[in-house]
């Protein structure tokens, strides 16, 4: 699944990278980022609510190539920085991370 057709689904607003040449199979929805990081390689897409520059490090270190902030937070400066400099697409938006989960799921299930 293309990340940018959720864009819409998830009243999502990117911050950084692009969408449109996002792939996604996989994802996780974790706040612990040693969780995160047990998940080596099998995930494409992080819903979180952690907004400091350790995400950036942690999406490389495992392979995430997207970073949902849920709840309608917003990443700081250094964050927003660092992914713009690494390539990782960061995205916002409104909705908790339970609703983001269950319509990635179910658009992957198609």
């Amino acid at each position: 699944m293309r990340f940018s057709q959720a864009l819409e689904r998830i009243s999502g607003t990117v911050v950084t990278g692009d969408p449109e040449s996002l792939e996604v199979s996989q994802g996780i929805t974790c706040d612990l980022l040693s969780e995160v990081m047990s998940h080596n390689g099998k995930a494409d897409l992080w819903i979180t609510v952690q907004s400091h520059s350790n995400i950036v490090a942690v999406a490389l270190i495992v392979g995430v190539k997207a970073i949902i902030l849920a709840n309608g937070r917003d990443y700081n400066a250094d964050t927003v920085q660092k992914a713009r400099d690494e390539n990782v697409l960061l995205v916002k938006s409104p909705l908790g991370g339970f609703e983001l989960s269950g319509i990635f799921y179910e658009m992957l299930q198609g």
